[in-house]
């Protein structure tokens, strides 16, 4: 029998068979948690499991999912004492994870199934809660592949809504995009599969290429939950013009996600409009809509030239991507007001033009996020978006990313001032504000300690700023934002960066007009270890610079994730400074673009013996 995928195993140093003691049972794993942890199952026909020890009391399980020669035994309270082994003849160990709550199991129920000590199973000697276990550890889709109709065991278990009311039928490459299932899977699901459980299955998750014969598959009676990912405009507009498709589902569906690809092909606006309008006017039970047209201005929707006339009355909570301010207003006209939820991500944050409904308050409206284009800044802050808030008189939850131009910073005494004291009900506010002030005394600016004064009052975990001066630029900025941060963007990053770790982004700009030198950049690549996009905008050579025949050790710096490298606007040190090998290890692939005036420059440095090792990774874009 073919199990796909049991455990992923982990080259550690050999471990003799060691016995520990711990008071809690959560403390088991925690000395050992590098070298336990189940992540993804191996091809293997067998799996086997070595029980050591004596058994007698009732036992608390770990995730025992082993193989040949792995196995935690932990007696009943009050002290849990658990056993390790390697696996035999190797030195490799296997990871396993503690998993929530205990199983039960005795002497007495085990005895049947196996010999005390060194005798192995097979999988479907297990009991079912241990199967169970190992299967919730494996993606769904490979589970009901690998395993449906082999026994009445297997597929008792397998028919459980656990592993069949959410279904994710797409795969992603190596550079996150996603794709179809492979074909032999695919084909199996939509012949075999799918009819066998489809009054089981509760969400979809698909991509474009493939959505149309899984949809086509079955009639799936107790569908709710729709999600399609990488979906360009000819194929969406195929998907919600063609009746037979999607039309059947019009009084199921409950929750919609509709993703597209990035695209700026001129003239996709009104189609994306429309598609937006379809679905609109197609589910009439719709209370969850993230219609994400990403963040491509011609992909944004714009309702100026004709405004939306027809909403579902069921819609709670909307994600959107929108063009200008005004389009966000006419979303919350009245058209909307049933909606407790409303994502906005607003490009322009303009003055207005027409005359539109902006007064009347939303008393539903719960949650509101605003985000805004990162690097476009609005100086509507105090005529727009302050009045807005306003009309929310009963939000709990509110979340801003704005860049704002104004005369004076945005600080905790505006936020306190202009929204938290207007807002008697809100219990949540994260925040990502860069206030930008063009002045030319820039002594007058508060500082970056009385910054910090007006924020220690709020009620957020935390709460950083950070004031920076440009006096070549003419111009100062104060970024203020709550921590931990969210974005998947960090901006304009200059030499008075606060540190931190900041997992969730993979976009950083550098900005200064001192120079950045290597430690600097050291900094940099520990706060943001997933980083993938980096881009450096500094004229300033650097002053730390040794020669190659320094005998100084550098720390050598990683990016582990680096995919893209611009270096337009920067000085030729820090070309250097991402080539030399001895100051930095670049990943295979990374994309560089450089000015063609820079790369005169600098070409001559692709060819040393000091930076031979990153030139060979870079592919370089003029």
């Amino acid at each position: 029998m073919e199990l796909l995928n049991v455990l992923v195993k982990r080259p550690r140093q050999q471990l003799q068979r060691q016995q520990v003691t711990y008071n809690q049972p959560a403390e088991v794993l925690q000395r050992y948690n590098n070298n336990y942890n189940i992540k993804k199952l191996l091809h293997i026909s067998i799996l086997q499991l070595e029980f050591f020890s004596k058994l007698g009391d009732p036992i608390n399980w770990l995730s025992v999912a082993g193989i040949s020669g792995l196995f935690i035994y932990l007696s009943s309270p009050p002290a849990y004492h658990g056993y390790m082994y390697k696996n035999k003849g190797t030195s490799e160990l296997y990871h396993i994870e503690r998993c929530t709550g205990p199983i039960v199991i005795t002497e007495k129920n085990i005895q049947a199934k196996m010999n005390m000590e060194h005798s192995t199973i097979q999988l479907t000697d297990l009991p079912d809660e241990i199967l169970i276990i190992i299967f919730k550890k494996l993606y769904d889709v490979e589970i009901l592949y690998s395993l449906i109709g082999v026994n009445k065991q297997l597929n008792k278990i397998i028919h459980d809504s656990i592993f069949t009311r959410v279904l994710t039928l797409l795969n992603y490459r190596l550079d996150g995009s996603i794709c179809s299932l492979p074909y032999p899977m695919l084909d199996r699901f939509c012949s075999k599969i799918l009819p066998e459980i489809d009054h089981k299955i509760e969400e979809l998750n698909l991509e474009s290429s493939s959505m149309g014969r899984i949809l086509l598959a079955t009639n799936y009676p107790n569908l709710h939950r729709l999600s399609f990912y990488g979906l360009n405009i000819e194929r969406a507009k195929y998907l919600f013009t063609d009746k037979s498709l999607i039309f059947r589902f019009k009084n199921q569906i409950r929750s919609l996600i509709v993703n597209f690809t990035k695209s700026n092909e001129q003239g996709t606006g009104p189609m994306i409009r429309l598609i937006f309008l379809v679905i609109c006017d197609m589910f009439t039970n719709l209370e969850y809509l993230n219609f994400d047209s990403s963040s491509s201005l011609r992909q944004q929707l714009s309702f100026v030239h004709s405004p939306p006339t027809v909403f579902p009355s069921t819609l709670l909570e909307l994600h959107v991507n929108l063009q200008d301010f005004i389009d966000c207003l006419y979303l919350l006209d009245g058209r909307f007001n049933q909606l407790e939820t409303l994502y906005v991500h607003i490009t322009f944050i303009t003055l207005l033009h027409y005359k539109i409904n902006d007064k009347e308050k939303l008393p539903n409206l719960k949650c509101f996020s605003l985000h805004s284009d990162i690097d476009l800044d609005t100086d509507n802050y105090d005529d727009l978006v302050v009045p807005l808030l306003h009309r929310m008189v009963n939000l709990e939850k509110l979340d801003l990313q704005l860049n704002c131009e104004r005369e004076t910073f945005v600080n905790g005494d505006d936020l306190k001032r202009n929204i938290i004291n207007n807002l008697l009900r809100l219990n949540t506010f994260t925040f990502n504000i860069r206030s930008t002030s063009y002045c030319n005394n820039q002594s007058s600016l508060p500082s970056n300690e009385d910054i910090k004064k007006t924020l220690k009052d709020l009620k957020s975990n935390k709460v950083i700023c950070c004031v920076d001066c440009f006096p070549k630029s003419l111009y100062s900025q104060c970024h203020i934002y709550s921590y931990p941060y969210k974005s998947r963007y960090y901006y304009k990053i200059t030499n008075n960066f606060p540190g931190g770790l900041f997992q969730y982004v993979n976009i950083v700009s550098l900005f200064d007009e001192r120079p950045f030198e290597h430690e600097f950049f050291h900094r940099i690549a520990q706060s943001f270890p997933f980083m993938k996009r980096l881009t450096v905008i500094n004229d300033k050579p650097q002053k730390n610079k040794k020669s190659e025949n320094d005998n100084e050790n550098f720390s050598i710096i990683e990016y582990h994730h680096l995919t893209e490298l611009c270096l337009i606007e920067a000085h030729e040190d820090y070309v250097e400074e991402f080539l030399l090998d001895r100051k930095t290890c670049l990943p295979n692939g990374v994309h560089l673009q450089i000015d063609y005036e820079l790369f005169e420059k600098v070409k001559h440095y692709f060819q040393r013996d000091a930076t031979r090792i990153n030139s060979s990774k870079i592919n370089i874009c003029l």
